[in-house]
This record gives structure tokens, C-alpha cells and sequence, in this order.
């Protein structure tokens, strides 16, 4: 690798240029997120009775559906290293680019979807192959625009500025969550027939305000320094995994406890309340409500950050959902409004975002800016399979098995003792490399 350097300098993004930098990257995100959302009502409510044989048992209908889901995650890793060599390569906004065009396809197919009575077997099998296409798009989708924000932001300002994209990924199911719960008003013969697939179809609109917002950002800084000193690597993956793979295994752990329970909190709950006869609309409305008041919070987090650090933070939220593991479901079995209202409030603003507000922080600092994409992709998207891939999926087994909340709540503490012991072994590293010299870094 040459090691030369070039005399051109990218400047400085202008106050007005990176608001607008946010914007886009805000916006975006939010509609990437809103179609790979989607995905997870529909496989609650709908797509076990219509995409599996007639007469199935709901619950296992719902796995099925679910087992859909979780393929949308194990393809994630897949489309984070394509579109990780991509963007260290390339730019990040190029690929960008691509993931919300398949993204959008995927999703607005997934509208037009036959049925098990029309088609049979295909059914399934088709909305398998969509939700993979989702998986692939959404693999790219996190680092990029993570890096997009966070490697154009001033440095003592990194944890307000890149907590935006994060606002982006909550509005995302916001709008989902909105889109699907306006469809829901419909007739239940008329949305069970046609109403669901509104929102998927809405998509195609999606699909031209994103890539329109898209094309118009600028390239990353420090990808143009990265690339103006020709520090540029023919395989990123394999050279982050060469350099980097101690940090890799970080961010996998932090992830678990992040994204595992924020699918169960999200996908599962809806499937869970249904279950134990609470009101479905009054889930829904508490969702959207607790995504809403997030978004001011994960700011706040983020601007917290640059002054106390990430660390505390992010051991806040896990710890915090280890406590509310068991918590969360009593108060949905309480079954009155203000207890299923306190169990999503409890479990996303509080929970999910002291974790999510400050991980493009924590994790974009783990990585050298030539290979930080693929860094992002290998810990980010990973761990996604095995934590909120699979979560929803082993949430709805447990209470097929044990009739209970119980052993769904051992497994979210499972979860977050994972990301415990991770940011613990963090710290022990950060003094051990610190000691006798300087302070534990961030």
C-alpha cells in the first residue's frame, strides 16, 4: 500500500452544510428503516395466517413468520461486507445509494406478494427471498450512514452529531409503526385482505425522496483525506479482520444486549400481547409513543456523551435492561393502558436509548478510517443475527414451550449480561493498557 500523500486537503463542512449533512442522513435513514420495520408487524399479526397452510396453530404460524425475520439477519452480514468494500473503497455515499434502491424494491415487492392460498408453498418461499433482499440492503445501510455524519463532525461534538442517525433509525419505525397502525383502522376482513399491504406498496414513493436526499450529500472528510493519502486497501475485509479483530469481537458484544432486546420489545411484544388478550391497539399506540419521546432523548444522550463519555452510558442501558427483563412483561399482563404504556417507555427510551444513542460513537472509534466500514459491517451487522435475528424467533418457542413470560425474561437478561461483561473486559483492557501512563481512554 502506498503511503503517499497528497496536498489537497478536503475542508471543513460549514454550519449549513452539515445541518443539512444531518438532514439527509436523518432522513434517509429513517426510510430505509421504515421498509425493514415493516417487516416485523406484518410477521406478528399477518403473515402466519396467510403465508403458511390453512389451519396451522397461530403461535407456530407466527414462528414460521418469524423464521422469515431472522433469514432478513443472517443476510445482514452478507450485504455489510459488500457494501463495506464498497464504501472503504469507493465512498460511503455511493453505497448508500444502493442499499435504499434494494431496499425500496424489496419492500414494495413484498406489497404485490400472492398468498398460500393462491400460490401454495411459493408464498413462503417468496417472502423469504424478499426479507433476504432486506437483510442485504440493511447489512450496508447502518455504517454508512453512520460514518457519513460521524466522519464529517467536529471531534469534540461526535456524540451529539452522530446520535442523529440514530434519530433516523427511531423515526424509521416510527413511520413504520404509524403506517401500520393507520391500516389497522381499516375493517379487519379488508385489512387482512389488502389494508396490510399498503404500507409495504407506499415504499415506491420512499424509494425516490431517498435516493433524491441521497445523491445529494457529500462525501465523507475523512474518507477524502483516507483517500488523498492513497490509504486505501484491495481486501478492507480482510485487513480489518487482520488488524482489528479484538475490536471486532467488541462491538459484537455490545450489540447483543442493544439489539437482541430491542426486537423483543419491538416484534415480540406484539405477538406476546396478542397472546395474553391485551389490547393490540393499545400496544401499538404505546410503541409509537415511546419512539416518540425518544427522539429529543437520544440527542440528549448523544451531546451527554462528549462530556462524560460513552462508557457509563452504554453500562446504563445494559444494566437497565437486565432490571427490567422481568419488569416489562408483568406490566403488559397488568393489561391496563398506563401499565402496557410504562413497559414500552421503560424498555425503548429508556433502555434501547442510552445504548443506541452513543454506539456510532463507540463503535466508529474502534476502527482506522480505511477499513472502518468493514469494522462497522464485521461487529455491527454479525452480532445482529445472533441477537435481534434471532431473538423474536426464540421469544415466541419460550412461550410456545413454557406458556409463560418467564423464561423470555431469563433470556433478556442473558442478553444484557452479555454486553456487561463486554463493556467490563473493556475497561480492564483500557486501565491494563494505561497503567503507570495515562488515563483510560474512551
Amino acid at each position: 500500500m502506498s503511503e503517499r500523500v497528497s496536498g489537497s486537503e478536503p475542508r471543513k463542512l460549514t454550519d449549513k452544510e452539515l445541518r443539512q449533512l444531518i438532514f439527509a442522513s436523518v432522513a434517509g435513514n429513517a426510510l430505509e428503516w421504515y421498509d425493514f420495520f415493516l417487516y416485523g408487524f406484518v410477521a406478528a399479526l399477518v403473515l402466519g395466517q396467510l403465508f403458511f397452510p390453512a389451519g396451522t396453530d397461530p403461535l407456530i404460524g407466527t414462528l414460521g413468520a418469524f423464521a422469515g425475520f431472522a433469514m432478513g439477519f443472517l443476510a445482514r452480514p452478507l450485504g455489510g461486507i459488500v457494501f463495506a468494500h464498497i464504501g472503504d473503497r469507493y465512498g460511503r455515499k455511493g453505497a448508500l445509494v444502493a442499499t435504499l434502491t434494494i431496499m425500496g424494491g424489496a419492500t414494495f415487492l413484498m406489497g404485490l406478494l400472492p398468498t398460500y392460498a393462491q400460490i401454495g408453498i411459493w408464498a413462503p418461499i417468496l417472502v423469504v427471498v424478499l426479507r433476504v433482499m432486506q437483510g442485504i440492503a440493511a447489512g450496508g445501510e447502518w455504517g454508512g450512514a453512520v460514518l457519513l455524519v460521524t466522519e464529517n463532525a467536529p471531534e469534540k461534538c461526535k456524540g451529539f452529531y452522530s446520535s442523529f442517525g440514530q434519530v433516523g433509525l427511531s423515526a424509521g419505525f416510527l413511520l413504520a409503526a404509524a403506517a401500520f397502525y393507520l391500516v389497522q383502522r381499516l375493517p379487519q376482513e379488508d385489512f387482512m385482505s389488502w389494508g396490510w399491504r399498503l404500507p409495504f406498496l407506499v415504499s415506491i414513493l420512499i424509494f425516490g425522496v431517498g435516493v433524491y436526499i441521497r445523491s445529494k450529500v457529500p462525501e465523507s472528510r475523512e474518507f477524502q483525506k483516507s483517500a488523498a493519502a492513497d490509504n486505501h486497501h484491495k481486501m478492507p475485509l480482510m485487513e480489518v479482520i487482520k488488524r482489528h479483530p479484538k475490536e471486532i469481537l467488541i462491538a459484537m458484544g455490545l450489540r447483543v444486549a442493544e439489539n437482541g432486546g430491542s426486537y423483543i420489545f419491538v416484534a415480540f411484544s406484539l405477538a406476546y400481547g396478542k397472546y395474553v388478550g391485551a389490547s393490540g391497539d393499545t400496544i401499538m399506540l404505546a410503541l409509537i409513543f415511546s419512539f416518540l419521546i425518544q427522539l429529543p432523548i437520544l440527542v440528549g444522550i448523544g451531546a451527554l456523551s462528549d462530556r462524560i463519555g460513552v462508557w457509563p452510558l452504554y453500562m446504563a442501558g445494559a444494566v437497565a435492561l437486565i432490571l427490567f427483563a422481568f419488569p416489562f412483561f408483568w406490566l403488559i399482563d397488568a393489561n391496563s393502558t398506563t401499565s402496557i404504556f410504562i413497559a414500552f417507555i421503560g424498555a425503548n427510551t429508556v433502555c434501547f436509548s442510552l445504548m443506541n444513542a452513543v454506539q456510532p460513537k463507540l463503535f466508529s472509534s474502534l476502527f482506522d478510517t480505511e477499513v472502518r466500514y468493514s469494522g462497522l459491517a464485521l461487529g455491527h451487522e454479525v452480532a445482529s443475527v445472533f441477537s435481534g435475528g434471532l431473538s423474536p424467533l426464540i421469544a415466541t418457542a419460550l412461550l410456545g414451550a413454557y406458556a409463560a413470560s418467564w423464561p423470555i425474561s431469563l433470556y433478556l437478561v442473558f442478553l444484557g449480561s452479555v454486553t456487561v461483561l463486554t463493556l467490563i473486559l473493556v475497561k480492564v483492557s483500557q486501565a491494563k493498557r494505561a497503567f503507570g501512563t495515562t488515563a483510560p481512554a474512551e
